[in-house]
C-alpha cells in the first residue's frame, strides 16, 4: 500500500507542474495568444497525442512536469497572435496564471482534507512563526491525536526500552491523548513503577514497566521524554473557509521562511539557512515518508508543495514567471526596448544560476540524508 501511495504522491507532484502550465494555457488562449505546444513531461518527445486548434499536445520522456510553448514568447515579438504582441495587461495575466492555479490547487486540496481529515502541524515549533494552524474553533473536531516521544539517554523511558519516535499511548493504564496531558500524568506517578504502553513503527501495542524519577527535569520531566503531538481534525460547514485560510497562512509562512533564510545568510549563519531549504531529494524523501502515514499526509504535503511552487514562481527570479514579469515591467518603466537578445541573456543567466542553486540544494539534501 505504501508503494502505491508513494507512486500516487510522485504523480501528484508532477501534476502540480501540469496544473501550473494549464493556467498559462487557458489565459493565453482567452487573450488571443496562440499556444503552439502543450507538453506533459519534458523533451525529448515521445508521442504526439493530438493536434487541435493550432496546438500540438505531446507526451515527453522526462516526467518532470510539463510546459506550454506560446507563439512568439519574447517581449519583442510582433507577429499577430504572439505573446510579444499582446498588451501589458494580458501579458501580466498570462504570466501570473500559473501561480494562481497552484494556489487554487492548494485551496481545493486543503478544503477536501478539512472535510475528511486535515493534519494539524505544530507551526509554533518553527523559529520564525508563533501562530497555530488556521482553524474555525467552533467547527473543529479532533478525530486523531498521537503523542510521539523523544527519549533522553539513561532516562526512565530509555531504561524501559522506549526509543525516540515511539508513539506513547498510556501511562499507568491511563490514555494520554495529547502532549499537554503528559506532564500531569508523569507527575502523578513520580517515583513509582508503572506500565508504559507504546507503539513502534505503526506496529502492535507493547507494554513495558518504568520507574519514574522522583524529581523532574525542565526539558524531559519525570519520565525523561520530550513529545510532539500530531493531530488530525475535521470541519463541516467551515471546510471551504479552512481551505482558503490554510492556503493563505502557508503562503505567508513560505515568504517568512524565505526571509528567514536570507536573514541567516546575511548574518553568516549558514547552517540555519541550510536547514530551512529543501530540494528534489528532500521532497522525494518527504513524499516517501508521508506514504507510510497514509493518503491524508501525502495530500497535505502535495498542497504545501503547490503553495511553494506558487511562491517561488511569484519571486522576481529570472527564468521563472515572476522574473519574466519583473524584467518586462522594469523595461517598461525605463521606457527601453526589451530586445530578444537582451531578454534571452537575462533569462539564460537566471536559468543557469537557478540550475546551480538546484544542484547546491540537492547536494545539501543528500548530505543531510546520509548524516
Amino acid at each position: 500500500m505504501a508503494i502505491l501511495l508513494l507512486i500516487f504522491g510522485i504523480l501528484m507532484f508532477v501534476g502540480l507542474v501540469v496544473v501550473h502550465e494549464i493556467g498559462h494555457f487557458i489565459v493565453a488562449r482567452r487573450n488571443g495568444v496562440s499556444v503552439e505546444e502543450f507538453g506533459i513531461g519534458f523533451p525529448p518527445r515521445a508521442k504526439i497525442l493530438k493536434k487541435q486548434n493550432g496546438t500540438i499536445y505531446t507526451l515527453n520522456w522526462l516526467p518532470l512536469g510539463g510546459f506550454v510553448k506560446l507563439k512568439g514568447e519574447n517581449d519583442a515579438d510582433t507577429a499577430p497572435g504572439s505573446f510579444g504582441a499582446a498588451r501589458l495587461g494580458p501579458k501580466v495575466r498570462i504570466i501570473l496564471a500559473g501561480v494562481l492555479m497552484n494556489f487554487i490547487a492548494a485551496v481545493v486540496i486543503f478544503t477536501g482534507l478539512a472535510f475528511s481529515g486535515m493534519p494539524k502541524a505544530d507551526l509554533r515549533a518553527l523559529p520564525f512563526y508563533d501562530k497555530e494552524q488556521f482553524t474555525i474553533s467552533s467547527d473543529t473536531k479532533i478525530i486523531k491525536s498521537q503523542v510521539f516521544v523523544g527519549v533522553a539517554k539513561d532516562s526512565p523511558a530509555d531504561k524501559a526500552g522506549l526509543k525516540s519516535g515511539d508513539e506513547l499511548i498510556r501511562i499507568g493504564g491511563e490514555p494520554i491523548g495529547s502532549s499537554e496531558a503528559l506532564p500531569g500524568l508523569t507527575e502523578r506517578y513520580k517515583g513509582q513503577t508503572i506500565d508504559l504502553s507504546f507503539r513502534r513503527d505503526n506496529g502492535s501495542e507493547q507494554t513495558v514497566q518504568a520507574t519514574l524519577n522522583q524529581t523532574s527535569t525542565q526539558s524531559t520531566g519525570y519520565l525523561g521524554v520530550s513529545s510532539i503531538n500530531p493531530q488530525v481534525f475535521r470541519a463541516t460547514w467551515s471546510a471551504p473557509i479552512v481551505g482558503v485560510g490554510t492556503a493563505v497562512q502557508y503562503t505567508d509562512l513560505s515568504f517568512r521562511g524565505l526571509g528567514y533564510v536570507v536573514q541567516n545568510l546575511f548574518k553568516g549563519q549558514t547552517q540555519e539557512a541550510q536547514n530551512a531549504v529543501a530540494g528534489p531529494v528532500a521532497i522525494f524523501k518527504l513524499i516517501s515518508d508521508s506514504a507510510s502515514e497514509g493518503l491524508s499526509q501525502i495530500l497535505f504535503l502535495i498542497a504545501l508543495i503547490s503553495i511553494s511552487l506558487a511562491v517561488m514562481n511569484a519571486l522576481p527570479i529570472p527564468a521563472l514567471d515572476g522574473g519574466r514579469l519583473f524584467v518586462t515591467l522594469v523595461f517598461r518603466a525605463l521606457k527601453k526596448p526589451l530586445t530578444r537578445d537582451r531578454e534571452d541573456l537575462i533569462n539564460g543567466t537566471g536559468f543557469m544560476i537557478l540550475l546551480a542553486l538546484i544542484f547546491l540544494v540537492t547536494f545539501l539534501d543528500i548530505k543531510r540524508l546520509f548524516s
